[in-house]
């Protein structure tokens, strides 16, 4: 096929899911829709959310279906910017991760990474402890609950959040947090029917004409 037999590519509006406020993220380039599927678009939750003190947390998408010239897509992972994490270590602190694999309600499939940094040496028993804390709240949280709802969680540090107020009990943590995820399994049904409501294209195109 000559250059000029090539189809013309056009521009792809990629946009957050419903979950996390339909809002913008990008833009991608294709001859055929199809071209789009599975490509993944990193933000931070701050050109999300527009709360500035969340620049830190960075977050992938996953394009699953291509709508007219919208590109709809599905939380595919987050993790903590390499400035911030670094600045969470300090001397005297010990740090525990842990590494855990979950499925959510609705089987998409995540590997999680938690880390906890305690104040001053922290004996091999507690850490244990504080690992198996982390490990039954995420797969008792992710059993129960689907991806829009377990990756506001994670992003939101409400996860976190409850990890923290049980390890708490066993030793003096200076912060706890979710610092990875990364969706391993995307269920197949997702790729075939969209979502796309029709009141985020109605914003869409008001967006436009503005």
């Amino acid at each position: 096929m000559s250059s000029k037999e090539k189809k013309e590519k056009k521009i792809l509006t990629i946009l957050a899911p419903p979950y996390f406020g339909s809002r913008e993220i990008g833009e991608t380039l294709v001859s055929e829709n199809e071209n789009a599927i599975n490509r993944t678009i990193r933000t931070s939750l701050y050109a999300i959310t527009d709360d500035f003190s969340k620049q830190y947390l960075l977050l992938k998408f996953r394009i699953v279906r291509v709508t007219d010239s919208i590109a709809e897509t599905v939380f595919y992972g987050h993790e903590y910017g390499r400035e911030y994490l670094r600045s969470l270590i300090r001397r005297g602190t010990t740090r525990v991760d842990g590494i855990f694999d979950v499925e959510t309600k609705d089987k998409y499939k995540l590997r999680l990474t938690i880390t906890a940094f305690i104040a001053g040496r922290s004996r091999s028993w507690k850490n244990k402890r504080i690992r198996n804390i982390m490990k039954k709240i995420v797969e008792e949280k992710a059993a129960n609950m689907n991806l829009d709802q377990f990756a506001q969680e994670l992003v939101l540090d409400k996860v976190a959040s409850d990890i923290y107020n049980e390890a708490r009990k066993i030793a003096s943590i200076k912060h706890l947090g979710v610092i990875k995820s990364k969706v391993l399994k995307i269920p197949e049904e997702v790729y075939k029917q969209p979502v796309i409501k029709e009141e985020i294209q109605k914003n869409v195109e008001e967006k436009r004409i503005e």
